[in-house]
């Protein structure tokens, strides 16, 4: 009788590298370019960074004519709070013909804003982690479509404290 463990090791050994060796393929899909996302974040960080505005600027900015206040944070926590005159747009929803409709023109003045700019709501002002941060998304995103005059509020502020209005329905039950 022949011993059959050399041949369960060969075979065990063959099925879990088939994986590995198909995970070494390049697998193609011409609508996702991570290479050039890395580019356009590369390309536009040092303009983001003259581009991050204080509590101030930012509400003079949001104050003038033709400038789009983008909340790009889930359509629920836009419902629970928001800054007053901002315009709902879900990243997740972001493609050419979505940001076309909230921002008449590549040129548009954008001013962004997120969850890590605020503290003290936690409920729909959760922070998540610096790096994954949706001003950086949302800055990347929009300069990847062609949008050239993007701002975005720097500073953490206090929900309590901060002069910018907010309004939804979180911010009338406080009230």
């Amino acid at each position: 009788m022949c011993d059959a463990a050399p041949m369960k090791i060969l075979i065990a050994s063959i099925l879990l590298c088939t994986p590995l060796i198909h995970a070494a393929d390049k697998i193609s899909n011409p609508l996702i370019d991570y290479p050039q996302f890395q580019q356009i974040a590369r390309e536009v960080a040092p303009v983001r960074e003259k581009r991050r505005v204080t509590e101030e600027q930012f509400a003079a900015f949001a104050a003038e004519s033709g400038t789009v206040v983008l909340d790009a944070r889930s359509a629920d926590k836009y419902a629970l709070r928001h800054i007053r005159g901002a315009v709902s747009l879900p990243f997740t929803d972001f493609t050419a013909e979505s940001l076309a409709k909230v921002l008449p023109a590549k040129t548009t003045r954008v001013l962004i804003y997120c969850n890590n700019n605020f503290r003290g709501a936690p409920r729909s002002l959760a922070s998540k982690s610096a790096s994954a941060s949706l001003n950086i998304s949302t800055y990347i995103a929009l300069a990847t479509y062609g949008y050239t005059n993007i701002y975005e509020l720097g500073p953490l502020l206090d929900v309590a404290t901060t002069t910018l209005p907010f309004v939804g329905t979180e911010v009338r039950r406080a009230e």
